[in-house]
């Protein structure tokens, strides 16, 4: 009963009668316009909750996370790469660990080397990376490895690959994306032995990313075992690298 006389008292009339209408008109008017504060409160409660709703499906054009055809463009960008060791810099390191006198599944091979632009007269920067061998193919006189490892380009960043590496053979290896100007960057990698393990041609068909740089571009020297880079790119004098190139 207190509970209810609580409910009954709580309710109010917003509208006062008026002297020229009728008893039955002003009762019905005010019995229209009387509420209860907890109905009061459902009906606001909805008003805010779809008025919420509402404002959160305004999201600015800029914020919008639909990919453009921009972020990554389609079109093919081609960078040509020699990797030569030049042997100074204790590459690569052959780590037995399957335990037998011949190459064989398990074994792994770290390797770093430098890198010089296609057309031989700048040093660009360096590999880095490891090899995983996963069969010996005696019959080819080499080996098939699993390969994960980087070029890195001096204050340019670097591009990240992986793939098949095979010492008797050329292989594709996808390309997983990058840093710097290469940050999103997608596409594969031609990898060419000359002399393995100490001469390699690459080239790059590069996507998603901005223009490359013109001291990146150019064609390159004719991959042959005897190319050899220019004297001032293996001496890094400044106007034969890449700026702060790695090492």
């Amino acid at each position: 009963m207190a509970a209810t006389s609580v409910i009954r008292s709580s309710s109010v009339s917003l509208n006062l009668p008026n002297p020229r209408s009728s008893p039955t008109s002003s009762f019905s008017q005010s019995k229209s316009l009387s509420f209860n504060p907890l109905t009061r409160n459902l009906k606001l409660n909805k008003t805010q909750l779809g008025f919420s709703s509402q404002r959160s499906k305004i999201i600015p054009k800029s914020l919008s996370p639909k990919i453009t055809a921009s972020a990554r463009p389609g079109d093919v960008q081609e960078l040509y790469v020699y990797e030569i060791n030049e042997r100074d810099r204790g590459s690569p390191a052959y780590l037995r660990l399957s335990q037998k006198p011949v190459n064989s599944l398990g074994d792994l091979v770290p390797f770093s080397n430098k890198l010089y632009h296609g057309n031989l007269q700048k040093r660009i920067g360096i590999t880095a990376g490891i090899c995983v061998l996963i069969q010996h193919v005696p019959e080819k006189k080499g080996d098939r490895y699993e390969a994960v490892y980087s070029f890195y380009f001096g204050d340019y960043g670097h591009i990240s690959v992986q793939g098949p590496y095979l010492t008797y053979e050329d292989t594709y290896l996808a390309v997983t994306g990058g840093s710097g100007i290469f940050e999103g960057v997608y596409g594969q990698v031609k990898l060419q032995q000359l002399i393995f393990p100490f001469k390699l041609f690459y080239t790059f068909y590069l996507k998603g990313i901005g223009e490359l740089p013109s001291e990146l571009l150019g064609q390159p020297v004719p991959p042959s075992p005897a190319v050899e880079p220019s004297a001032a790119a293996k001496a890094t004098e400044p106007n034969a690298c890449v700026p702060n190139f790695t090492n």
